[in-house]
């Protein structure tokens, strides 16, 4: 596994650029006000999960995130129960490169998680991640162990930051990319990272994430 003393030995340029109290400070009050605000829409997407099949709302994993550390990843299930029972039947259905699995039309998904994945509404449980500071709101997005520890020379750079709900990724082409270009996408962040980088992604998510482009 990841050793914590490795990724702190790594020189980041962006981290000068970017205070981390300040960060921190942001990435509380705008997740605090967005759970509050967004409270009635939480509520509803909640309530259209578990009348779709009457199953859990929440669905949860373990996710590496800075320096290595695990941590309980949330999003609104947009799956079938038994997902990842059935993942291996789908296996040689992959249309994603390197250790992640992704379907274009996943028939694991659910008529109403379908939704909720073209407009990113079950990365919104994510927003308790940002506010218990195991996510940022900016950053690159977490991935399981496995993904992690099955990629050759995976760049421990990726993991000297926060892991974010929103990355540079997710305004550059989202699924319609490689696992490659996704991890070049992280670490340009990484080395660029300042707060006006961090404000330009989140003013350019909302306008991608209306579009639903790349998105499965």
């Amino acid at each position: 596994m990841v050793k914590s003393s490795t990724l702190r030995e790594i020189p980041l340029q962006g981290e000068r650029q970017l205070s981390e109290p300040l960060r921190r400070a942001l990435d509380i009050a705008v997740a605090a006000t967005a759970l509050t605000v967004l409270a009635p829409v939480l509520a509803t997407v909640a309530l259209l999960v578990w009348s779709e099949d009457r199953g859990s709302i929440l669905f949860h994993q373990e996710r590496v995130g800075q320096n290595g550390k695990r941590f309980a990843f949330y999003k609104f299930r947009s799956m079938v129960a038994n997902a990842e029972a059935l993942k291996e039947s789908l296996s040689t259905k992959n249309e994603a490169s390197g250790p992640i699995f992704k379907m274009q039309h996943d028939p694991r998904i659910t008529r109403i998680g379908r939704v909720l994945r073209r407009y990113s509404l079950d990365e919104l449980p994510q927003l308790w991640n940002v506010l218990k500071g195991d996510m940022s709101l900016v950053g690159p997005r977490p991935h399981l162990p496995r993904e992690i520890e099955s990629y050759p020379n995976y760049p421990l750079e990726r993991l000297s930051v926060p892991p974010g709900l929103i990355c540079l990724r997710e305004v550059s082409g989202r699924s319609r990319l490689t696992f490659e270009e996704w991890i070049a996408l992280d670490l340009e962040y990484v080395r660029k990272r300042s707060l006006l980088l961090n404000l330009s992604i989140l003013l350019r998510a909302l306008p991608a994430v209306l579009r639903g482009d790349g998105a499965y």
